[in-house]
């Protein structure tokens, strides 16, 4: 017998493919499938490329919604048509993920008999290629969650603070952990055919957008040119094409630059763990489960000092340079390069601290306490809607 029926929205699709997010639904979602639960996952049909509507992955039903085709409005448009389907799904739990898709929350509050649950990977209306009024409309969809959802999670002790600060909300905090990679495998024919040797190029790895700052990774190699090594740069650039191009004319057609597009699979698997150095200089993160997949596998960690990056490295697990600074990033970069003695310690240090912190069974049991819990009582809703009208 089912102990509940849940549908998740805002997540793009699985199996996964680019993006933390999918990834992150992709290890929590069968977890709490073989605990009894059943899980409808809407996606968008541009993402899962499915012919079927619906789709089993791992035990989770994904249903593939249609796509928009309009810039800026896809996600929108799909949570909303996601949220109208749930409402009349008999759901008992409806969980969207991200601050966009909040804002249709109240929808499933008034018109629905589920409990309104919410993830917060990232404060996203902060993301550089929304223009102006998609920002507004995502953060207004912040404060959506704020006033009816039943709960909120959120993936950083940063996040857990700005929500407090900002809303007096108190929050659940379940952070993320890193995904396995595949088993490893001798010799490295895709390393070869890039010709990089392991253990001699610095990766960067995720979306090439502006707040990930990989733009300041390239400048800070081309000054440092350090002998014998390389630097990687894997990850799709779907929506930024114009910063696609400013990165490779940073590059200048340097040799020892290397653009490989986005990866998955084993590729992603030898390309991580034959690394000498992982760096990510965001300005922007919720809490990334590229780094803690780097830490995960012993690789020297290198990033900006924002405060999910500071929580993760702390002063022993790796280095940290003043976000957007490029002198601080060659600085950085020219330390760890000269110092294999001192990285490996921390690496080390990284491995046992993940191990020790960030486990997908026990992140997967906090939700299913959340699932679990009463709802909101008619006493705090009363309180909400008195915030309700501070906000508007």
């Amino acid at each position: 017998m089912s102990k509940g029926r849940i549908a998740v929205i805002g997540v793009k699709g699985l199996p996964a493919q680019q993006g933390g997010i999918e990834r992150y639904c992709q290890q929590i979602y069968p977890r709490v499938v073989q605990q009894g639960y059943e899980v409808d996952l809407y996606a968008r049909s541009s993402y899962t490329q499915s012919s079927r509507y619906i789709n089993r992955v791992q035990g989770v039903r994904v249903i593939s919604l249609p796509s928009f085709p309009l810039k800026g409005c896809d996600a929108f448009l799909n949570s909303l048509l996601a949220m109208l389907i749930a409402i009349f799904g008999n759901y008992d739990i409806i969980h969207v993920h991200a601050l966009g898709p909040c804002l249709w929350c109240w929808l499933g509050k008034l018109f629905s008999n589920a409990k309104i649950i919410v993830t917060c990977h990232g404060l996203d209306w902060q993301r550089a290629k929304w223009g102006k009024w998609s920002s507004r409309v995502i953060r207004f969809g912040e404060k959506i969650a704020v006033i009816w959802a039943d709960e909120i999670i959120v993936v950083s002790q940063f996040l857990r603070q700005y929500f407090q600060q900002t809303y007096q909300q108190p929050t659940h905090y379940i952070p993320t952990a890193p995904s396995p990679y595949t088993t490893d495998k001798s010799p490295q024919p895709y390393l070869q055919s890039l010709s990089l040797e392991p253990k001699k190029y610095i990766l960067f790895l995720g979306r090439l957008v502006p707040e990930k700052r990989p733009d300041l990774l390239i400048r800070a190699f081309q000054r440092l040119q350090p002998p014998g090594w390389k630097l990687v740069l894997a990850g799709g650039h779907s929506d930024t094409q114009n910063y696609y191009r400013q990165l490779k004319q940073a590059a200048n057609d340097n040799p020892n630059i290397c653009f490989t597009g986005e990866i998955q699979g084993d590729l992603l698997s030898e390309m991580m763990r034959k690394a000498g150095l992982f760096v990510l200089p965001s300005d922007l993160e919720g809490l990334p489960l590229v780094l803690l997949e780097a830490m995960q596998e012993g690789i020297p960690v290198v990033a900006s000092n924002i405060a999910p990056h500071r929580q993760l490295i702390g002063s022993d697990r790796g280095l940290l340079f003043k976000k957007g600074n490029l002198n601080a990033c060659v600085n950085c970069l020219e330390t760890a390069l000269n110092s294999p003695e001192k990285l490996q310690e921390l690496s080390e240090n990284a491995q046992t601290y993940v191990k020790q912190n960030h486990n997908w069974d026990d992140i997967v049991a906090q939700h299913l306490l959340i699932y679990s819990s009463p709802r909101k009582t008619a006493e705090i809703r009363q309180k909400e809607s008195s915030f309700s009208n501070e906000l508007t």
